[in-house]
């Protein structure tokens, strides 16, 4: 969860970088309706957890602040519309929450297409959601049924929006969004062909969020292995590294097709990073089908894991198949975590001695390199300067850089 205040106006965001972007047009929205003294929760529903979290938000806030106008939005907000309204919380739907009307304003026209959603200018690097929604009905997944089927943003709004970030000082974008690798399938274009509109700007730095790895295609490989100021960092929704399971979670992958995939990413720019989603515990999943997916964190030489147990959403598929338990689910994300820990400190290690990029953030201590991996600087720097550094030790999960005077 991430929270960013300014009165009379708080939002606070839970889960996913395009919660991130999208929040600031929450607050854009708020602030032209003219509300005061409202608090927004911008919520997740990935998982149980998130949506507890949420809860637990709103309540504090309904008894810490009685007075005040507390509104949830997000994922969790439209699959637990009920719910939150019975704590008195005010809820506005996912699609209504970028809209000054859905806070008092007035009412604006919808959008014929998503608009793109930028985060603000309080970091280093901008959060740029340009799709939402999900057209595949992965069985776990409660995606479609909070943000619908997949939209995207016109590649004349989001190179817009880029040019705002870059003229007020963000010198790396992240492109996010729901199923960001399935952008433009609506509107006849291809995500290849939107970051390479956006390089026609001055960006200096551009990464991806997650990517589906069967949605790879010969474009966007050549774009993450041999544009420069496209990062090397790949993160990939991979969920397991077994068939089965695949298979039950209807992904459009196979094991070998991901093993193969990182193969010819590192191959092709060995510096590349690999990052992935793993879903441990999954229904049905035996220790032999988890032993596939243990597998995968060297197999793909995965080093950034976003690792989670299965947790069952209402009126999914996967929450309708023979559950393996929370208990299992846990034990295993906890041994998945210890294997990517593992493989991520040895990767470290070998990063030492290195010179690299840093992006200094806005503390003047801490950033990261083009690869992702973080640092945290011997001496404070400019905020916002892209460093030539020296990697001289590691500290845990980060590692120290020192700049190299030029």
């Amino acid at each position: 969860m991430s929270a960013a205040l300014a009165d009379p106006v708080e939002v606070v965001n839970f889960g996913c970088r395009l919660n991130i972007a999208e929040g600031e047009g929450v607050r854009t929205a708020v602030r032209r309706a003219g509300a005061r003294d409202t608090i927004v929760f911008n919520s997740c529903a990935v998982t149980d957890e998130a949506v507890r979290q949420a809860r637990q938000a709103v309540r504090r806030a309904l008894r810490e602040r009685p007075g005040a106008d507390v509104v949830v939005t997000g994922c969790a907000a439209e699959l637990e519309r009920d719910s939150f309204a019975a704590m008195g919380a005010r809820v506005v739907a996912n699609d209504a929450k970028g809209r000054s009307e859905s806070y008092g304003g007035d009412a604006s026209p919808a959008a014929p297409s998503y608009t793109p959603a930028l985060s603000g200018a309080d970091h280093a690097r901008a959060f740029l959601g340009v799709q939402t929604g999900c057209s595949h009905s992965c069985t776990f997944c409660a995606t479609v049924m909070a943000r619908g089927t997949a939209w995207s943003a016109t590649t004349e709004a989001v190179v817009a929006a880029a040019r705002s970030a870059v003229d007020r000082g963000q010198r790396e974008i992240i492109l996010t969004g729901v199923d960001l690798a399935s952008y433009g399938d609506d509107c006849g274009t291809t995500l290849a062909e939107l970051v390479q509109a956006l390089l026609a700007l001055p960006i200096e730095r551009l990464r991806l969020s997650s990517l589906d790895p069967d949605r790879i295609d010969d474009a966007l490989f050549a774009l993450l292995t041999q544009e420069a100021r496209v990062m090397p960092h790949v993160h990939l929704s991979l969920q397991a590294g077994d068939d089965m399971i695949l298979t039950r979670m209807k992904r459009r992958h196979r094991r070998a097709d991901a093993v193969a995939l990182t193969r010819r990413l590192k191959a092709a720019r060995p510096e590349i990073a690999i990052g992935a989603d793993l879903i441990a515990g999954f229904p049905t999943e035996d220790e032999d089908m988890f032993a596939g997916s243990m597998a995968l964190i060297d197999d793909c030489d995965i080093v950034f894991g976003h690792i989670f147990p299965y947790s069952p959403r209402a009126g999914t598929p996967a929450a309708r198949m023979p559950q393996v338990g929370r208990a299992i689910a846990r034990d295993r994300a906890a041994r998945l975590r210890e294997a990517n820990a593992a493989r991520r400190g040895a990767w470290l290690d070998a990063q030492v001695g290195r010179t690299a990029s840093m992006l200094v953030e806005r503390d003047g201590l801490t950033g990261h390199a083009a690869n992702f991996a973080a640092l945290t600087l011997a001496t404070p720097a400019e905020p916002g300067r892209i460093l030539a550094v020296r990697l001289v030790a590691r500290d845990g999960d980060r590692l120290i850089a020192e700049s190299i005077a030029a």
